[in-house]
């Protein structure tokens, strides 16, 4: 039983697809066939049953990846960081994150990445195309204000921001005229989007319900920002976004009436990238650069 025949099955497992198993791993389909069928050989029982949309793994698929997965992968992952110290690592390295979070937080912090002799391709994305991206193998990191669940996908904390309910000053002033949560759903608020993430964790973690829709959504909360600054209405930015203009009185914030909620940032990646040593020596040098500065 090889480390590659095991790591071809903890890759189909995951991926439930022979084809797109072999396409992460580099490797033909029929190796990854022959791979799964040498276990099944040597463990005497069926690993997966095939089907015409991929492979459906069997009770002995699932006690076999709960034994072995989080090892080999924290195995690989140790192999190609050596790796990557022992010789001049090189190559791309294709990063992932929403825009002004890249633009704010991340680009600034890519010297030492470069200085590694690393190139970088930036991409931009939030959640969702950024985890599809991740698992289509499409960028190798990924940067989301979001805990990811799904099992193929490993992540680290990077840092922690709180979040600032703001305005203009006229707009507070006008605001200031009445009971918070009268005011708040009488003045025009600004979004990322329909879901309203940034605004919707400041007023649950404040018990106010807004009743009315959000008057502007735009997926780049520098967007937003300016929008405010103008005196369109009022949003919720994290502070790297806001805390230069609250400091000059360009932007006040709304006092919150019970707490000053946070946001966490993490660095995500695909578990099966990390065996190419530049992309963990690139996870390990970000991770460095960017810290936890909460």
């Amino acid at each position: 039983m090889s480390l590659q025949q095991l790591r071809t099955f903890v890759e189909v497992y995951r991926r439930r697809s022979l084809s797109d198993a072999a396409r992460a791993l580099g490797i033909t389909q029929p190796a990854a066939s022959q791979h799964i069928a040498s276990l099944e050989t040597q463990l005497g029982h069926p690993l997966f049953d095939r089907h015409s949309r991929g492979v459906r793994p069997t009770a002995i698929a699932d006690d076999l990846a709960l034994s072995i997965g989080g090892s080999l992968d924290m195995a690989e992952a140790a192999l190609s960081a050596a790796r990557a110290r022992s010789v001049r690592t090189s190559g791309t390295v294709h990063i992932a994150a929403p825009s002004d979070m890249l633009d704010e937080m991340i680009a600034p912090k890519l010297g030492s990445l470069l200085a590694t002799g690393l190139d970088l391709r930036l991409h931009i994305g939030g959640r969702d195309a950024l985890y599809t991206m991740l698992l289509d193998d499409k960028v190798h990191l990924g940067f989301t204000a979001s805990q990811p669940n799904d099992v193929r996908l490993a992540y680290q904390k990077v840092g922690t921001e709180v979040l600032r309910a703001v305005a203009a000053p006229s707009v507070v002033e006008q605001i200031g005229r009445s009971p918070l949560a009268d005011a708040l759903n009488t003045v025009p608020h600004l979004v990322y989007d329909l879901d309203r993430p940034l605004v919707r964790h400041w007023l649950e973690a404040n018990s106010i319900e807004l009743t009315r829709a959000p008057a502007l959504t735009a997926p780049d909360l520098r967007v937003l920002r300016s929008a405010v600054c103008a005196g369109l209405g009022w949003t919720v930015l994290p502070g790297y976004l806001a805390n230069t203009l609250c400091q000059a009185r360009t932007l006040v914030e709304i006092a919150a009436p019970v707490t000053v909620p946070t946001n966490t940032f993490y660095l995500v990646w695909a578990k099966s990238s990390l065996r190419h040593p530049r992309v963990a020596l690139a996870r390990d040098a970000l991770i460095v650069a960017l810290g936890d500065k909460s």
